[in-house]
């Protein structure tokens, strides 16, 4: 199983957060599939590869030290797919989902830590 963490905070009020996290999610070709307020959860639409390489993100969303300075998101991109190769589906998505996570407009980035 192919696995990638990162770890974002970002200044973003946490009342507008759901809407602008859904949106990027969205932008990189991710339903979301579900959303607690402090979890959420998309998986990548099928179609483009095989069932194995579909690409699921999981966003922890730490409320408990959260303000509207700053809040901290964990992002857990996984799938099924066995990585015998470094340049896989998964670290492609992974890849992908870190650029608009960090281009976002919506939020300012304060600091990136990946795993």
């Amino acid at each position: 199983m192919a696995r990638y963490t990162c770890l974002f905070t970002v200044a973003i009020s946490v009342n507008n957060l759901p809407r602008v996290l859904n949106e990027t999610l969205e932008s990189c070709n991710l339903d979301v599939i579900y959303d607690t307020g402090d979890y959420m959860m998309a998986r990548e639409v099928p179609g483009q590869v095989s069932f194995p390489k579909l690409v699921t993100v999981e966003v922890l969303i730490d409320k408990t030290t959260a303000t509207d300075e700053e809040i901290r998101m964990n992002f857990v991109i996984k799938n099924e797919e066995l990585p015998l190769q470094v340049d896989n589906h998964c670290r492609q998505m992974y890849n992908q989902v870190s650029q608009a996570v960090s281009d976002n407009q919506h939020w300012k980035l304060i600091e990136t830590v990946g795993g």
